[in-house]
């Protein structure tokens, strides 16, 4: 008898029927399942045949007394109801990304293979950290990071790689990877080596890469702001004479991060020149594909990621522009054995003894329990095949192209650089108006701020050299040319709305 149990409760335990909590997914309960995810499918669906605006307009002050009403304490007692309650709470007021006035940040719509692949990854369960937990969902996994090397041009038998929670953390494990080998080359302490690391990206690169340099011990300063081109491509030439300065510093380049598609711009980095400055300086090349990883599948564009082959490492994001469901993210290392320097053993989990028989994925992951994201895409290939997704992505990149040429016709509007992927960054014309700079960028907040309260549209913002700007961020290949005339006519109005009120002395 176990230790400390009574004798009637152990007895009555072993006696109760398999099926004793009826909740919990298992062999016996697969009709209440089935009745169950048919029921929140169902109720999902309606509600998206519903959806006609990206978004309600509402607040966090509107939403958060429903929230704050709800008391764990007295559950409601069926799904139904328990879905009924989401309507308010959640459904009513998500941002829907499928919608084409929804053109705001890198928020793709999802094949629906994909979201059908998400039912079995749920379902199962699955842990990817060790072979006992996952079994063929490794090799499945493996077999993607193979076709994902495949693309990069790397040699795939060379090559390795992990699925993530996405480009954030594929950004902090190669820059992980590119300090500890870094390091290994330096004299002195641990924290020596490290003070005098660098990582050099450009001042467009995304913000991940800078909290990567603070989250290694380097510090925030460690990650050195190269200028950028007319189109905000990293500056060669500035950053070759960086180099040489910290290099007569005695500061150690520990990695050149290029981006390949920035957030704002959809730049892509001058990644040959970068990879021959990468080697003269001896230092790890890193490629942030986030965003423009779709290229790699592109009927039409796929030569603008020219030198992506030549990097060590490669962040791809396929819940961007492989229009899959968050998150699905990828590393891929040109070099099998740069994994090493951040192996990890535990008796419990993956025995070192064992390692050499073994395919544990836990060996090179930032996670130990981690999802069976790889299904998603996996699925998706399977069923409507890459050719598909890359079609998809040429079509929000020809729909940028003819977006610009609808801002250039009106005279409110101006382009402030040229489109690259497929986001437009664009100001309102208010120079004669002799506004200060920060009213003419309060202007722009009161903008967007009044077409997201309306519920008309969703389009984003930024700030480039103190100036604040809109943006329009395409990643719906459904979206047309007049959905994106609407969005610009609507822009206009709005900012001329406010312009009227400022001159007739109307309280905003």
């Amino acid at each position: 008898m176990p230790l400390g149990i009574p004798t009637a409760t152990f007895q009555d335990t072993m006696s109760r029927p398999s099926v004793a909590f009826p909740s919990l997914l298992n062999s016996q309960t697969t009709d209440e399942f089935t009745e169950q995810s048919v029921q929140a499918l169902q109720h999902v669906a309606s509600h998206l045949a519903q959806v006609t605006s990206p978004t309600s307009g509402a607040t966090a002050s509107d939403l958060l007394p429903a929230v704050e009403a709800v008391n764990f304490d007295k559950p409601l007692g069926a799904l139904d109801a328990a879905l009924v309650e989401l309507n308010e709470l959640y459904l009513r007021d998500a941002i829907y990304f499928h919608d084409p006035s929804y053109a705001a940040h890198l928020n793709c719509p999802v094949v629906i293979p994909a979201v059908a692949a998400e039912a079995l990854v749920t379902s199962i369960n699955t842990s990817m950290d060790t072979f006992d937990q996952s079994a063929g969902a490794t090799l499945i996994e493996r077999k993607l990071i193979e076709f994902s090397a495949e693309l990069i041009g790397f040699d795939s038998k060379a090559a390795d790689g992990i699925f993530t929670s996405g480009g954030t953390q594929s950004n902090l494990q190669a820059m992980l990877i590119a300090r500890n080998c870094a390091a290994a080359r330096l004299a002195g302490s641990f924290p020596e080596r490290l003070s005098k690391l660098r990582i050099y990206c450009s001042e467009d690169a995304h913000f991940s890469i800078r909290n990567a340099a603070m989250l290694l011990g380097l510090g925030a300063e460690a990650a050195v702001s190269i200028k950028t081109d007319f189109l905000h491509r990293m500056d060669t030439n500035a950053l070759r004479q960086q180099l040489e300065v910290d290099a007569a510093a005695g500061l150690v380049p520990m990695a050149i991060s290029a981006t390949a598609g920035t957030t704002d711009f959809g730049a892509i980095d001058p990644l040959t020149d970068l990879r021959n400055l990468a080697d003269a300086a001896g230092t790890w090349l890193h490629v942030d594909a986030a965003y423009g990883c779709g290229l790699l599948i592109s009927q039409a564009h796929r030569s603008r990621l020219a030198g992506i082959e030549l990097a060590d490492s490669v962040t791809l994001d396929f819940h961007k522009s492989f229009f899959q469901p968050i998150g699905s993210s990828a590393l891929v290392v040109r070099d099998a054995d740069n994994f090493q320097s951040i192996i990890h053993y535990s008796d419990y989990l993956n025995p070192r003894d064992q390692a050499a028989q073994s395919t544990n994925q836990v060996d090179k992951s930032l996670q130990t329990t981690r999802r069976f994201d790889a299904l998603k895409l996996w699925v998706t290939l399977r069923t409507i095949g890459a050719q598909a997704l890359g079609t998809m992505f040429d079509q929000v990149i020809s729909l940028a192209e003819m977006a610009e040429s609808e801002i250039a016709v009106r005279d409110d509007l101006f382009l402030v650089a040229p489109v690259q992927l497929s986001t437009l960054v664009f100001g309102y014309s208010v120079s004669e108006l002799g506004y200060s700079q920060q009213e003419a960028n309060d202007f722009i907040n009161l903008i967007r701020k009044r077409l997201h309260s309306s519920g008309e549209a969703m389009i984003a913002a930024t700030t480039v050299n103190g100036q604040r700007l809109l943006k329009l961020t395409l990643l719906n290949p459904n979206t047309t040319l007049n959905d994106i005339s609407r969005i610009l006519d609507a822009i206009c109005r709005v900012g001329q709305e406010i312009l009227n009120e400022r001159t007739t002395g109307a309280n905003l």
